[in-house]
């Protein structure tokens, strides 16, 4: 790792040359943050390349924004049918997921901004961690399915996984305050989503709509919903359990409606360290891709008088049970994370087209992660079938 950081550092050094970026999932809701911070930051970056799935008119236009060097399209009819846009000056353009897995991979680049969605995004993220990558992880869901493998990998080859959750770069902040050992346990805050306060009588009718409504952070679809089911906190803890090698029993959630406070750590002595502020998620980004140092941000700024009042909540398991779907799933290990994972993707997927209720959606995942083919220390191969075990099985339950 020390070789990984020195070669990044020098890269970022007054001598040296910009760094290398490739974003992946660019057109979305973090490829679109990340943009900006490059565009920012211009001087300590080179982007080596944008990927997304089949928007091509959209990463054309941002690869021309961002001085691409390439763009990809995973999807090849995309990128057919955007040939007959490209201009003399262009990034060259290429499709399909040997073209990602090559650029990620690629001598040339640095650090890899992972913002794709979904469990679709394991592959690449684990092709940037064997090629020995800064790996800036917005794709929860990597470590959800995969964290022991990708943690094994990224010893393997130097690779360092930084976060780009807010919760987990707040936790990754707070954690500079002491070592292992004086650690207690990890809080992780959740806003409560468009629902808190409601009781679950009262969720059976909600639409996409009503679900998609969320009171302080602007994000993608899925993630959105999740954070309306507190499903996005189950990952969360999931992922927590392998990013920072902790025991499920030792994390905590907390509900925090003005989303100011990111996360905490608490530890042995009794002092709690939080990490603060606005709910942008252009600072983790930003911390993701400076780390160890930091780089300066005109906007967004705190001011403690805009927020006079910050309360905490114990979540309401009872109307919002997949919570505990992923206390259960960080505590078994193995295939768990995959299972309910896919449930939930497939799940977010039928609650948003009309062809599952909103309190359906915990509930198909529960049977999915209780009744999937358990495995307690799983291969890829073992993983990729269970995901698409549950993803058959939660499509055909619906």
């Amino acid at each position: 790792m020390d070789d990984v950081r020195r070669r990044y550092g020098e890269r970022m050094g007054a001598q040296g040359d910009p760094a290398g970026v490739v974003v992946l999932g660019a057109t979305g809701s973090i490829g679109r943050s990340t943009a900006s911070v490059l565009e920012e930051h211009a001087g300590r970056f080179r982007v080596e390349g944008l990927v997304a799935g089949k928007s091509g008119e959209r990463l054309l236009d941002l690869g021309r924004r961002l001085g691409a060097r390439r763009i990809v399209l995973a999807d090849t009819a995309a990128a057919d049918a955007l040939t007959a846009q490209m201009k003399p000056g262009d990034p060259a353009l290429q499709s399909g997921q040997h073209a990602v897995l090559d650029l990620v991979a690629s001598d040339a680049v640095d650090v890899v901004v992972q913002g794709t969605s979904g469990a679709a995004g394991l592959v690449a993220s684990l092709a940037a961690v064997k090629a020995g990558k800064r790996l800036a992880l917005a794709n929860k869901e990597s470590m959800v399915v995969a964290g022991p493998l990708l943690n094994a990998a990224a010893q393997d080859s130097g690779a360092e996984i930084l976060p780009v959750d807010s919760e987990h770069s707040a936790l990754f902040q707070c954690l500079r305050a002491g070592g292992d050992k004086e650690v207690r346990r990890l809080i992780l805050t959740a806003s409560g989503g468009p629902f808190r306060g409601r009781t679950a009588d009262t969720l059976t009718g909600v639409t996409p709509d009503e679900a998609l409504d969320h009171p302080t952070w602007d994000m993608g679809p899925r993630i959105t919903i999740d954070s309306a089911t507190l499903m996005n906190k189950a990952l969360e803890v999931i992922e927590a359990r392998w990013l920072f090698d902790i025991e499920p029993e030792r994390i905590e959630v907390v509900v925090h409606p003005q989303s100011i406070v990111h996360s905490m750590v608490e530890f042995v002595d009794g002092s709690v360290v939080a990490q603060m502020g606005p709910p942008d998620m252009r600072g983790p980004i930003r911390y993701a891709l400076s780390w160890p140092a930091r780089f300066e941000a005109a906007e967004p700024r705190f001011h403690v008088r805009d927020y006079a009042k910050l309360t905490f909540e114990t979540p309401d398991t009872t109307t919002f049970p997949a919570l505990d779907l992923g206390f259960e799933a960080a505590r078994r290990g193995g295939t768990a994370g995959a299972a309910l994972n896919a449930a939930d993707e497939m799940a977010v997927d039928r609650f948003l087209s009309g062809a599952l209720p909103f309190s359906g959606i915990a509930p198909l995942c529960a049977d999915t992660l209780r009744n999937h083919p358990f495995r307690p220390d799983p291969t890829l191969d073992d993983l990729l079938h269970v995901d698409a075990w549950a993803r058959n099985e939660a499509e055909t339950a619906c």
